[in-house]
């Protein structure tokens, strides 16, 4: 199979622009997005924390 040379160098700036902007995504929605995981956690411990009191209260 044959691979253009230039084809290299097209797909090397297509990556960095989709690098980019990933990238620059993620910067400008950091704090939403730790929030978001923050409020999961949170979320998770409390459902944790019911289970292990309801099981304490059946023995």
């Amino acid at each position: 199979m044959y691979i253009d040379p230039n084809f290299g160098g097209m797909l090397f700036q297509v990556l960095a622009v989709v690098f980019g902007v990933l990238s620059g995504t993620v910067l400008m929605f950091a704090g939403k997005i730790k929030m978001g995981i923050a409020k999961f956690r949170r979320s998770r411990r409390q459902k944790d924390g019911e289970n292990e009191t309801s099981n304490e209260s059946e023995k």
